[in-house]
């Protein structure tokens, strides 16, 4: 794997360890962590600290009776081991392999040999793989909310630079851009909005709807 040149921003990860990222979100940087040494150092200096303060609460007493009940689910034998974590497939990090069930991506036609697979969709938010060939273009746009795209094969390139196996692109409402994949591998990324895309022309705005996006 080539050099990750563009991590999680902090504000990011502390939600990510804390639990409280919105799970969209949480998946894309599950993934990344997953690919990323630094980043997984700071998610486990994260979780570290998480444990320190945990450690440092003032104990409060507990009532007898709750004590008894915790006492007594000790004794339930447990019936079922706890699943192994998902492992790599091909291009695809443990967490998106656990959100395909195992199973390969469904890929979706949406034009100019772009392709997607809906992972999840819901009221957090929304992520998926899009598989774009390299040279192509995604249609120009901007951000309602937030988005997070992590690049598992190939690269691609916009007015912000360019992105590698492993980079996230952070887009906001400030951003707005055409990312268009460089030549090579196709470019197949992992990515998760909360909000609709802004496109700027009309039939990519017609087609939203039915791609969810």
């Amino acid at each position: 794997m080539s050099a990750i040149n563009h991590h999680i921003p902090e504000a990011l990860m502390q939600a990510y360890a804390a639990g409280t990222l919105p799970r969209p979100f949480a998946i894309v940087v599950a993934a990344h962590v997953s690919m990323c040494d630094q980043c997984r150092a700071v998610f486990e200096a994260h979780e570290s600290a998480g444990g320190a303060v945990l450690e440092d609460m003032v104990q409060a007493p507990v009532d007898s009776g709750l004590r008894d009940s915790v006492l007594e689910l000790l004794d339930v034998p447990v019936s079922e081991p706890e699943p192994a974590a998902p492992v790599r497939s091909g291009v695809f990090p443990g967490p998106v392999v656990e959100c395909l069930h195992g199973r390969p991506p469904r890929w979706r036609k949406m034009g100019m040999g772009v392709k997607q697979c809906l992972l999840e969709d819901g009221r957090s938010g929304s992520v998926r793989l899009l598989h774009i060939p390299a040279g192509q273009a995604v249609p120009d746009h901007s951000h309602n909310g937030l988005e997070l795209t992590l690049v598992l094969q190939g690269s691609f390139s916009d007015e912000t630079g360019r992105f590698g196996v492993g980079d996230v692109e952070i887009g906001d409402e400030d951003l707005e851009h055409t990312p268009i994949a460089d030549a090579g591998p196709d470019c197949i990324c992992l990515a998760a909005t909360d909000a609709p895309l802004r496109f700027n022309q009309f039939v990519p705005r017609m087609l939203q709807p039915i791609f969810r996006i």
